[in-house]
């Protein structure tokens, strides 16, 4: 794995992947699953890759994976996890501070999810997303997911991270949003359950780009 030096995000991250042994649900997001199940498999770049239930998804489905986060215990939380699914040899686990760097090479499959951070830790959101899209190989697809809204338990409606919409996120990407084939642009929700165990929905927004080929 590579490593970055210390940074208020990777601090921010440590923490907060530190205060539990697990985080996540071990499960891969649902709209990788379903914007990605019918892509035939090559390399793959998974930008914030967690506990790596998405790198681990796409790696058993014949896809060699480089699976990027910032958090060595994300890291490392994933890397056993691949280990276990029998898929350690097709997952690549780099730490990266996206803010400072970003991974070389190029990719048939650039995918992020949730590419939020709070309030007081830099996240260049924009430039995040262009470095993703030039990372992508001739006819390969970016596949950009995140929040829409804040979540119903929020009742005060305050959130300290603008959550862009799809349109937005078009716009951010600049030249891809315009000139590549827009396969997904669009909102869905999700059934989830809430902090108090209720069961809630959230809105999330998915792009999907194709690049031409030539």
């Amino acid at each position: 794995m590579e490593r970055t030096n210390g940074s208020p995000a990777g601090e921010y991250w440590e923490d907060f992947y530190g205060a539990r042994e697990r985080v996540w649900s071990g499960r891969p997001n649902a709209a990788l699953v379903r914007e990605a199940a019918d892509l035939a498999p090559g390399t793959a770049l998974d930008l914030g890759c967690g506990e790596g239930a998405d790198a681990i998804w796409l790696a058993q489905r014949g896809w060699r994976v480089t699976a990027v986060d910032v958090a060595r215990a994300a890291l490392e939380r994933g890397a056993g996890h691949a280990r276990q699914a029998g898929v350690a040899d097709r997952i690549d686990w780099r730490r990266h501070d996206l803010a400072e760097s970003f991974p070389t090479g190029s990719y048939d499959l650039v995918s992020t999810h949730f590419l939020h951070s709070p309030d007081g830790v830099d996240l260049p959101r924009e430039r995040i997303l262009r470095d993703a899209a030039a990372a992508v190989s001739p006819g390969g697809v970016l596949l950009v997911v995140g929040h829409v809204g804040p979540p119903p338990w929020e009742t005060d409606h305050r959130h300290d991270v603008h959550l862009p919409s799809p349109e937005e996120v078009l716009e951010e990407l600049g030249t891809p949003g315009r000139t590549w084939e827009v396969l997904v642009c669009g909102t869905h929700r999700r059934a989830v359950t809430g902090p108090d165990g209720r069961p809630a929905e959230l809105t999330d927004g998915t792009v999907k780009l194709r690049r031409p080929a030539g």
